[in-house]
């Protein structure tokens, strides 16, 4: 049954993350940087200053007084609860492996067209949100499909159709990318620390109990509990691992440079290749540097704009501006640590980026650690895994949480917290490989209509940050270009005048 299914995900993998697929999601990441005047350059400093610069300065960036929202720190810690998961270790190392070292590089590029894919969902996720029947805000693909796409003339239909689409696909996802392959990564890093009965599966049954525990006490009490949780969670474990991963290399400092030099010569295969080998490193670096800089960042996929959407901001472009800082510290800065910290450590060729020992993934990332702290770093690594995938776990419990409210309504929700909780256990028993590989394919799968969305809104979202930039960096006021926050009227009045009151 298994090999039937990894067959047939194959097969669908192939389709999905080939040639037109990432053209797709490259794509559109420069066109939208392209059309917004390369906005992630020329407006990055404004960027930083809106969203970690103001983190002390902004009151309601921290907090809420609308008890139905979450403050955009939340909705930031939130989304990237998501995004910085076992991908940002196991995956980057795969990525090395797999595609050599130059495929961080394609990962950088892939995280810098991705800050105006995901900088643009958010846009389109705060403009055509609304709330649900308990006030809670509701946002994401989904809707911008429904309304957005499904507001031109003849595009209805396909508008409906691509909305319950992704949100099938996010279902899926949430089961996969977002809960039985953070759940395996927890269990084979717990594992390869500490046994309690020496039985693989009797153990991962234990791993999986604690978390169904844990988890549930956060996950039933919805998106303000996990925001909470989240805040806490995430800050501590970013710098846990960031501090960690700099030990490392700053100890091999005299491997940073040859690193760096191992990527970009890597990237364009400049190494002697015979024949049509080259084109075939070079598309390897391309394919898993993208795949893996997906995977972490999820730009592209639409994902992150649910928890976005549910934030307090009355701006669209702020919480883009939020979308920007989110792939730059997921994918520039944390991913990085994570390649560095290989690639300064001797444990794989600079050349290919094969593993000198045969360890790869998690056990490659690892015998970094183990290199420089003996068994601490087992622990270590154990320990930040753990956060970064249980935060995951929370992250996207929300997500699905909201791919289902839109396909079976508000009261349905608790029927998919009791699966998503079920399913923790089945991944506890499972190996991560096939888990990874399905994520894939449902993370494609969700990209597709979340990109149609993006690509056909375009001009929405150039529109939208036209206006906010008149009033921000011009010297027009609001009362002369308008206010553009809300596709619908009653919101955007209500939003307009909290704008103007400076609320």
């Amino acid at each position: 049954m298994i090999e039937k299914v990894t067959q047939i995900n194959s097969m669908v993998n192939n389709l999905v993350w080939g040639v037109p697929a990432l053209t797709l999601l490259i794509g559109t990441g420069v066109l939208m940087t392209v059309l917004t005047g390369f906005f992630q350059f020329t407006h990055f400093g404004h960027s930083m200053k809106e969203t970690v610069g103001s983190l002390f300065k902004k009151k309601d960036i921290l907090k809420t007084e609308d008890e139905h929202s979450i403050s955009q720190f939340q909705a930031l810690c939130t989304a990237l609860s998501a995004t910085i998961g076992t991908g940002n270790i196991s995956g980057i190392a795969y990525a090395i492996t797999m595609g050599g070292p130059g495929a961080v590089f394609w990962m950088w590029v892939a995280a810098i067209v991705g800050m105006m894919t995901n900088y643009s969902e958010n846009v389109l996720g705060i403009y055509f949100r609304r709330r649900n029947e308990r006030g809670e805000w509701c946002g994401g693909a989904m809707y911008y499909l429904r309304d957005g796409l499904g507001s031109k003339k003849g595009c209805a239909g396909i508008g409906k159709v691509l909305a319950v689409l992704f949100s099938l696909f996010a279902v899926f996802a949430s089961f996969g990318i977002g809960n039985m392959g953070q759940v395996a990564s927890i269990k084979e890093s717990v594992l390869n620390v500490v046994r309690f009965t020496g039985n693989d599966t009797t153990d991962g049954l234990i791993i999986g109990a604690v978390i169904v525990a844990v988890a549930a006490l956060v996950i039933i009490g919805g998106i303000t509990r996990i925001a909470r949780a989240n805040e806490r969670i995430v800050p501590f474990m970013a710098v846990f691992y960031i501090v960690g991963s700099l030990a490392i290399i700053l100890s091999n400092a005299g491997m940073v440079i040859p690193a760096f030099g191992a990527i970009f010569k890597g990237a364009f295969s400049m190494r002697a290749a015979a024949g049509g080998i080259g084109g075939a490193v070079i598309k390897q670096a391309i394919t898993w540097g993208f795949k893996r800089g997906v995977f972490s960042n999820e730009a592209g996929l639409g994902s992150s704009v649910m928890v976005h959407s549910a934030s307090n901001v009355k701006e669209p472009v702020t919480q883009g501006l939020w979308g920007i800082f989110e792939v730059f510290f997921d994918t520039i800065l944390v991913c990085t640590m994570t390649a560095l910290l290989i690639l300064t450590s001797g444990i794989v060729d600079l050349e290919t980026g094969a593993s000198l020992s045969g360890a790869t993934k998690l056990g490659l990332a690892t015998e970094a650690f183990t290199a420089q702290f003996g068994t601490f770093g087992g622990i270590f690594i154990a320990v930040a895994v753990t956060l970064f995938a249980f935060s995951t776990v929370l992250g996207w419990s929300f997500y699905g949480t909201k791919a289902w409210e839109y396909l079976f309504g508000t009261k349905a929700t608790v029927m998919y917290k009791v699966i998503f909780l079920a399913v923790v256990l089945i991944g506890s028993t499972m190996g991560a490989d096939l888990v990874i590989d399905l994520s894939d394919t449902f993370n494609g799968l969700m990209a597709i209509p979340n990109l149609i969305g993006v690509l056909t809104l375009s001009g929405t979202v150039v529109a939208i940050t036209r206006n906010y930039s008149e009033r921000t960096f011009g010297k027009k006021t609001g009362d002369e270009v308008g206010y553009m926050l809300s596709y619908f009227p009653d919101i955007q009045k209500e939003q307009e005048e909290a704008v103007k009151a400076g609320k």
